[in-house]
């Protein structure tokens, strides 16, 4: 798995709210990277770049969930169990129709 397929699982497996908030902390930190590149602090270009890739995948995500293109991934917590029910219920309603 290469790192920016890690990043990218790293934000689907976030919810909505937690994105939303990566994403404006994400763009304040691209303004200020720009901000010190504009007055040569900066002295890699490199992480201006990172930090466009970053916000590109965060929209991505929101943008495919807005659009129920993708589903967040299920947490390994008391959520789990529920989406384990909601199959057994369909499966219990096809066996009532034969």
């Amino acid at each position: 798995m290469s790192k920016s397929t890690a990043v990218l699982a790293g934000f689907r497996d976030q919810p909505d709210d937690e994105l939303k908030a990566l994403l404006a902390t994400t763009r304040d930190e691209l303004f200020r990277l720009h901000l010190g590149q504009h007055t040569n602090q900066v002295t890699s270009s490199a992480q201006l770049l990172t930090k466009r890739r970053h916000i590109a995948q965060i929209l991505t995500v929101l943008n495919g969930r807005k659009h129920g293109l993708e589903a967040q991934a299920a947490a390994k917590t008391a959520e789990a169990p529920a989406a384990e029910e909601a199959p057994a219920k369909k499966t219990k309603a096809k066996k009532a129709k034969s």
